[in-house]
């Protein structure tokens, strides 16, 4: 049942060629087989969960000499992303056909958006790090495709430049971490990889191999500094969006979470890459509220959500980040294939900003009414059992509903919105909870649990907390702040992204405009 796995990316690679060497006109019913072939690869990871309940975790071999042939992976890890991979896969190829319907290239288009997705599969559903590597080198190429649809597009071409070195510095990255692995451990099967690192056998040169695993990790989901190509890509059609927040940027996040005990193995990496992804989701979430295009917006978005990612698994809490990419991946395909009717709703909103602005004593009494509310479902859900890192996360998250408890404690808020902004902290602190629970349950014995802090993951957990809590200070305090001189000077920094993009474009040489792009 296992080898099902293999089956979703093959059959959306056949539909690809079809797409390619057979062209179908339009209305051709053959038009549909990359979105039939996505609802295959759904049923494949249907069948490998049923498999994984049934039997439990295993790797399966098809072709070639083990362990460097064609295997499939069946644990939570694999089976949570075949599935979101390939539904976010056949919502965005639905979507597709009918966005583009009557253009010249469509059947390309859709052969190499089955592609993408194929190649994603592939990477997710891996044994052994040389499909994994093979699956990871393919989704930048396909991907790359994707992007120049449309050639004769100056800045689309330019995104895909930018994409493209950093797609090869990730996979020069992730190549050399595999070639190390299976050096010094001498296999490729991805399994006895990371058993042999979590009993720690002649650990070497393997921080080295993670170090490289967090570069490319980092390169792949486009954190702060690395962002650029990310907030660029806008040229090429939505579902190209959708398909690339949605899945393919997640693809960084997946190789932490793959490699897991290969991570625990190098505790500097970890808190490298904690403090790296707290940075950029800070910094990128700052910059996101200030962009007036929506497409843009979320593009940042993205990029906040990734760092977000990272610091959880820099905080080693991997089964947490596994279900926020699951999470993010439906949110955002949703978000990007309806950002036009969001145009139009918020072209229809006659009063801008906020409903009431709450003064700092309502900021103050949001803050302690958010914390007394973690505090107390916390403990219903047995929270002094639970790690201090995944206590620490909570409470970053908790940061987010001071916001809107501050809303409804406002002196001219209504009384209705006071008690909805009320029951909505409340459902939303019982879900995480609750959603929290279930993935560390499912993850159980497949990854591993985060290890007793130290003194460097204390003072990684201090910094993260504290930096979050004044961003979310800040971000509820900002209608009593904002008409400040300087506060509209920073927004100005903001909208440009603080220029650090800008910086980088010179660094490699391309600071001037081509003739005829518009800046």
């Amino acid at each position: 049942m296992s080898v099902l796995l293999l089956l979703a990316p093959l059959v959306l690679a056949a539909s690809a060629l079809v797409m390619q060497l057979r062209p179908p006109a339009r209305a051709d019913w053959r038009l549909r087989l990359p979105e039939w072939a996505a609802l295959v690869a759904l049923a494949c990871g249907i069948a490998g969960a049923a498999d994984l309940t049934l039997n439990g975790p295993s790797t399966s071999q098809l072709l070639g000499v083990t362990p460097i042939g064609l295997s499939a992976r069946i644990d939570i890890v694999s089976v949570a992303m075949t599935l979101t991979v390939a539904f976010v896969g056949w919502i965005v190829l639905r979507f597709a056909r009918v966005a583009l319907d009557g253009e010249a290239r469509q059947p390309a288009f859709m052969g190499w958006m089955a592609a993408t997705v194929a190649c994603v599969l592939l990477l997710v559903g891996s044994g052994n790090i040389v499909q994994l590597s093979i699956g990871w080198i393919a989704t930048s190429v396909t991907l790359h495709r994707l992007l120049v649809h449309y050639p004769d597009r100056p800045r689309a071409r330019r995104a895909a430049r930018k994409k493209a070195w950093s797609a090869v510095v990730a996979s020069v990255a992730l190549v050399l971490s595999c070639a190390i692995l299976f050096a010094h451990f001498g296999t490729a099967d991805i399994a006895s990889v990371n058993s042999a690192a979590r009993a720690g056998d002649g650990m070497g040169l393997v921080w080295l191999a993670a170090l490289l695993l967090a570069v490319a990790a980092v390169f792949k989901s486009a954190l702060v500094p690395m962002h650029g190509w990310l907030t660029e890509v806008m040229e090429a059609p939505t579902p190209v969006s959708a398909l690339l927040h949605a899945g393919v940027v997640n693809a960084g996040g997946f190789l932490l979470i793959r490699f897991a005990d290969v991570l625990m193995a190098a505790p500097g990496v970890l808190a490298i890459l904690a403090l790296v992804g707290g940075l950029s989701a800070l910094m990128a979430a700052a910059v996101s509220l200030t962009q007036p295009a929506i497409k843009t917006a979320l593009a940042w978005s993205t990029c906040a959500q990734m760092g977000f990612m990272v610091l959880q698994c820099g905080l080693a809490l991997f089964p947490l980040a596994l279900l926020h990419i699951v999470a993010h991946s439906l949110y955002k395909a949703h978000a990007f294939l309806s950002s036009g009717e969001a145009v139009r709703e918020v072209a229809a909103i006659r009063r801008p900003g906020p409903v009431a602005v709450p003064g700092l004593g309502a900021v103050a009494q949001a803050f302690a009414m958010a914390l007394l509310l973690y505090l107390v479902v916390g403990l219903i859900f047995g929270i002094t059992a639970k790690p201090p890192q995944s206590v620490a996360l909570g409470a970053i998250l908790i940061f987010g509903v001071v916001y809107l408890i501050g809303q409804g404690l406002a002196d001219l808020a209504p009384r209705a919105l006071t008690l909805r902004t009320v029951g909505l902290s409340i459902a939303a602190t019982v879900a995480y909870f609750s959603f929290q629970h279930g993935a560390t349950w499912a993850a159980a014995g497949t990854l591993p649990p985060p290890p007793p802090p130290d003194g460097l993951i204390w003072a990684t957990i201090v910094l993260a907390v504290s930096s979050f809590a004044v961003a979310a200070l800040a971000q509820t305090t900002f209608s009593l702040w904002a008409r400040h001189p300087a506060a509209a000077g920073l927004r100005v920094h903001l909208m440009n992204g603080l220029y650090i993009n800008a910086v980088f474009e010179r660094l490699a040489g391309r600071w001037t405009p081509t003739k005829g792009v518009i800046q």
